[in-house]
């Protein structure tokens, strides 16, 4: 990626890393492991695979999905 461009973190990505965060954070709490999570929970909602998983969990606290996540809650709803 050149410098000084940034990557547009889309509308739908956010919203599945919220949704995902929700479960995990959700099942984490009874103590079960992130891999029993992921096959349990998340898997069969999603498809996703570990890495993938991992990579959510960790972009859950990047600086674009957050303003993304709080952009979307911001706008208003036709229904």
């Amino acid at each position: 990626m050149r410098k000084g461009k940034k990557k547009i973190v889309g509308r739908s990505y956010a919203l599945r890393v919220e949704a995902i965060l929700g479960i995990y954070e959700e099942h984490a709490k009874s103590g079960l492991s992130n891999r029993e999570i992921l096959r349990r929970y998340i898997w069969p909602r999603f498809h996703i695979c570990e890495k993938t998983f991992y990579n959510m969990i960790n972009a859950s606290a990047s600086e674009r999905v957050i303003l993304q996540q709080q952009e979307i809650h911001r706008q208003l709803t036709l229904f």
